[in-house]
């Protein structure tokens, strides 16, 4: 029986972790290496790491630094930024990544999505979308290069073509909400769960696990991805990594 998953998202940055607000306000918050070894120990679910600089600057993924950090791993992890080739795709999949994530390069060139499912299976195949809603009329567009190139395709008709086309699952990130601890969009939460029925997961707004188990009663399964909620504590925002799952009914 399928169960939503409670998921760290990372963000790497120089070889470092930072957290943002609404894509911006970086604020340094440690060590990859070390986040991993404390993750491992608190055995989540599965962890996301997202390197903000390689897609935004057309880097190649680091393969030797993800090494590094599969190394340490002992959950799934699923890794994004700088991937445009199934070849790189592959290359990642085999240093133990379970999981590649595409964002740019799936709405630059969607063909590359069936491309990777042809080339380390479906299940394999992440397309994450970061999406932000209009202030004046409340309609939603897609961003890329962490948050700097607005996007024609409309969010939920794009990440069903993903769907069709192979992606394994569909991660949505608000950047309205993002790193905010406000609660996630659950509106848009429903709205694409009725686009696609490919695994979900949204990012974006957790502040506490009530916030998490509000998306989970909202929409069923889903994978419940946050980064504030995990490596801040207090109104401060003082480090310190943590995790913690909804109780389950």
């Amino acid at each position: 029986m399928l169960k939503s998953r409670i998921i760290p998202c990372l963000l790497m940055h120089d070889h470092g972790l930072v957290k943002s607000r609404q894509f911006k306000d970086y604020k340094y918050v440690g060590d990859p290496i070390n986040a991993v070894k404390i993750f491992n120990e608190k055995e989540v679910d599965e962890l996301t790491i997202f390197d903000i600089d390689a897609s935004a600057n057309k880097i190649e993924p680091d393969i030797k630094h993800l090494k590094n950090i599969a190394a340490e791993s002992r959950m799934p992890l699923c890794y994004g930024g700088g991937i445009t080739t199934a070849r790189q795709a592959a290359d990642i999949i085999a240093l133990g990544y379970e999981k590649v994530s595409i964002s740019a390069a799936a709405l630059e060139r969607p063909e590359l999505i069936k491309e990777m499912a042809d080339a380390v299976g479906r299940q394999s195949v992440v397309v994450t979308v970061d999406v932000k809603k209009a202030r004046a009329f409340g309609s939603a567009a897609l961003y890329t290069h962490n948050g700097r190139v607005k996007h024609k395709a409309k969010p939920m008709e794009f990440i069903a073509q993903a769907a069709e086309l192979g992606a394994g699952e569909i991660v949505i990130n608000s950047i309205d909400r993002d790193g905010m601890m406000n609660g996630y969009d659950l509106a848009m939460a429903k709205e694409a769960r009725s686009a696609v029925d490919t695994p979900l997961t949204m990012l974006g707004g957790a502040g506490t696990v009530e916030h998490m188990s509000q998306l989970i009663d909202a929409v069923g399964v889903v994978g419940a991805a946050a980064g504030s909620l995990f490596v801040f504590k207090g109104v401060y925002r003082a480090v310190l990594i943590s995790y913690a799952r909804p109780k389950e009914n």
